[in-house]
């Protein structure tokens, strides 16, 4: 094999850079350098501060012999991976709000706070429909479950994101939302007629084409009606290269999902297989770019192995590469980038507090001292990095004597502020709250009321969560636990005081 084939080939991987909260970059700085010397065609940062990210993604592309594609998951704005990054609200709770404006400006400024730090690709928006409860994973990531209000919606934000530079991502093909397991876990199967997957789930998907989406990724669920194999989406030539090439007539980057999660790794008859040889099935059903390939070497040379004995196409493999490049070169950041003002940013935390919604109000003034205790439904859910202390912090910075506590004291004759974080998380493979996670909450309210105190909730997480406690106590849906929700559910709070 060439070396220029070799090279070819390394564009195809996307490795993911996390930071550590002890050593930020610096337990990576192997894998960047190995990856860098291999010429992968970009990365995926997961956490970092701002300017440690700026600095990162131009290190990244001074030493990189191609242009590359920077990727982050900004569903919820720039500060869902970035420290000091602006954090906006959950899509879903956007939706909501029926004001299309706010979805676009949303979608702007998360790309332009995204271009300031050199990440020019957004792994959104979600273009899942949220047609079942049971669904364990998307919660308020979806838009909603209305298909053709869906495809507006994903239509404006991604209209609104490219504008600023960066590329979106409709995810994930061909849609998720009737999916009840965890593709962290299993291989999700979505055993429903074609027709009705064509008219109704793959309507966001059309809407994102029509659209111009520079990016769609692959889901790891198999489809029997769409392709009868039972191979998850990322494997299936028939999905990726009939349906989605042919059928739908798109031409842009398809990328996989993480090759890394378990959907892929494990076969439908239970035996493994690695994720290298899941970046062949990918590569070979018609992915552009493999998201997360594991282990560099043993990825690129499976992918080596199989252009050499057949398995993959040269032609498909250029077709990918120039496919990766046109769009890297696209979102190659001029010198006069719109950068978001700090009316931007003080817009995000309006929105935040516009989402808001209060449930058997109004909300009671709160005393001289308040306490607040959280229960945490998801503190047993691995990688779980949202803060718990913002709503305390929060209070306090507006003031307010504010006290995280175990249990209610009479320290406060206020009412107890209780931050209920609940919800859908990758991996959490549950839809219902812990038997643990009532029994406290009810605990709290009975040891208040021996105080002749009430409690006010605080939902930090979809409000579904909220719903299965059935109380009817004067209760903030903030839709989720991001420090973004909990600063304006301390700001709701506060507002009750005056």
């Amino acid at each position: 094999m060439s070396e220029q084939s070799r090279r070819d080939l390394a564009q195809l991987l996307i490795p993911v850079i996390t930071w550590q909260p002890i050593g930020g970059f610096a337990s990576v700085r192997p894998l960047i350098e190995h990856a860098l010397a291999l010429g992968v065609g970009g990365f995926q940062i997961v956490g970092g501060e701002q300017d440690t990210v700026r600095a990162l993604a131009k290190e990244l592309q001074l030493k990189s012999r191609h242009p590359l594609l920077i990727a982050a998951e900004l569903e919820r704005g720039a500060g869902q991976q970035f420290a000091n990054a602006t954090g906006l609200p959950p899509l879903a709770a956007i939706a909501a709000t029926g004001d299309l404006e706010s979805l676009k400006r949303a979608a702007r400024l998360t790309a332009r706070e995204a271009r300031t730090m050199g990440v020019n690709w957004n792994l959104a928006p979600v273009c899942d429909l949220d047609l079942l409860a049971e669904n364990p994973v998307l919660g308020t990531q979806t838009m909603g479950n209305d298909a053709r209000r869906v495809g507006s919606l994903v239509s404006a934000w991604i209209e609104a994101c490219q504008a600023e530079g960066v590329l979106a991502c409709a995810k994930r093909f061909p849609g998720t939302g009737r999916a009840t397991t965890d593709a962290h876990v299993v291989t999700p199967v979505i055993d429903v007629p074609a027709d009705q997957l064509k008219d109704v789930d793959l309507q966001p998907f059309r809407s994102a084409i029509s659209g111009g989406v520079a990016s769609i990724m692959t889901s790891h669920v198999a489809y029997p009606s769409l392709d009868s194999s039972r191979m998850p989406a990322t494997l299936s030539r028939e999905m990726l290269q009939w349906l989605l090439r042919q059928q739908l007539k798109y031409d842009n980057l398809i990328v996989s999902d993480a090759l890394t999660l378990a959907a892929v790794t494990h076969d439908r008859d239970a035996d493994l297989r690695t994720s290298a040889e899941a970046a062949v099935l990918a590569a070979r059903a018609g992915c552009d770019v493999l998201l997360d390939p594991g282990p560099l070497d043993a990825a690129l040379d499976a992918l080596e192995r199989a252009l050499d004995d057949g398995t993959l196409d040269p032609e498909r493999v250029r077709q990918s590469v120039r496919r990766r490049l046109k769009w890297a070169q696209w979102a190659s950041p001029p010198n006069d980038w719109r950068r978001p003002s700090g009316a931007d940013t003080a817009w995000g935390a309006l929105l935040a507090d516009r989402v808001l919604h209060v449930l058997h109000g109004p909300l009671p003034m709160l005393g001289v001292v308040t306490e607040v205790a959280a229960v945490d439904d998801d503190e047993r859910v691995p990688g779980t990095r949202a803060a718990r202390n913002a709503l305390v912090d929060a209070l306090r910075l507006g003031g307010h004597d504010a006290r995280a506590v175990d249990a209610p004291s009479v320290v406060s004759g206020g009412p107890l502020v209780v931050g209920l974080f609940a919800d859908y998380l990758p991996v959490k493979v549950r839809i219902t709250l812990l038997p643990e996670t009532i029994a406290r909450v009810h605990a709290l309210m009975e040891q208040a009321a021996v105080l002749q105190r009430g409690i006010v909730l605080v939902g930090l997480g979809d409000p579904r969560f909220v719903a299965q406690l059935a109380l009817d106590v004067p209760t903030i849906v903030a839709w989720s636990g991001d420090r973004v929700m909990q600063q304006a559910a301390a700001r709701a709070l506060a507002r009750a005081r005056k």
